[in-house]
């Protein structure tokens, strides 16, 4: 099967495409460094040319409201018309696991637009939406923290690897469309100031976290249900500490791993 994914040489693009490829499909990773621009469009259609799958994973390259709206109306308008025009059988996209109940903040409006255009944009759809990922967590710990001291809601929250978001991508795209929405989420719940804190221990971070009801989540105020998966999620494997401790090895110069 011949797969294209915008965005397959970011963070969760990349793992999809060597997923894929493992899997024998004729992948196609569509970026900027590919020579393609799902912005102006160009080489767009060139690298749909006979695919029968789009996974379309490309990400703003800012979170202000402004930017995040125009990049997201722009690209997947551009990568719908390319797709119908080449003939795309499947489209599936990735989304955020709460993002209505995080309309605060523009980034997030911004991802309801895209998945509301990918709906209505007249090709077979499946829309993927997962929980934040662990790889999230310094952006997350630096957007709240005040010098030695990082207030983070207590709310909970379903953390998932990145990992497992692009298998669970992976799996979908060679599926036939759904034309609906699936969440995809971390095998476990977590208060969010408890896993902040268990991730600076495990890097040796000495800041102070401190739980803090009332602190915002890039702009918007937690609950328990916020960040949370729906009542039937497909749950990723990776649980937390195994992934800190891939991490670690990540980590390690190359001579001093075992």
């Amino acid at each position: 099967m011949k797969i294209v994914v915008t965005g397959g040489t970011g963070v969760v693009g990349s793992k999809i495409v060597k997923i894929l490829a493992a899997q024998g499909h004729q992948v196609t990773s569509a970026s900027q460094r590919t020579g393609v621009d799902v912005i102006t469009g160009q080489g767009l259609d060139e690298a749909l040319v006979g695919s029968e799958v789009v996974v379309d994973v490309v990400n703003s390259p800012a979170f202000d409201d402004a930017t995040a709206l125009r990049f997201f109306e722009t690209s997947s308008r551009n990568i719908l018309t390319a797709a119908a025009a080449t003939g795309v059988r499947h489209y599936v996209a990735l989304s955020i696991v709460g993002s209505e109940r995080l309309s605060q903040n523009g980034y997030f409006r911004a991802k309801l637009v895209q998945e509301a255009l990918v709906k209505d944009g007249g090709v077979p759809f499946t829309i993927v939406r997962s929980t934040q990922f662990f790889e999230f967590l310094d952006a997350v710990v630096d957007a709240a923290a005040d010098g030695e001291e990082v207030r983070l809601s207590p709310a909970r929250v379903q953390f998932v690897a990145a990992q497992d978001v692009a298998s669970a991508l992976a799996d979908v795209a060679v599926r036939a469309p759904m034309n609906e929405t699936l969440e995809v989420a971390g095998p476990d719940p977590f208060r969010l100031d408890d896993l902040a804190r268990r991730y600076l221990a495990a890097r040796g971070d000495s800041r102070r976290v401190v739980a803090d009801p009332q602190a915002l989540y890039f702009g918007a105020v937690l609950n328990d249900e916020t960040l949370i998966a729906g009542a039937v999620p497909r749950f990723g494997h990776t649980e937390f500490d195994s992934w800190l401790r891939q991490q670690a090895v990540a980590l390690q110069p190359q001579d001093a791993r075992p």
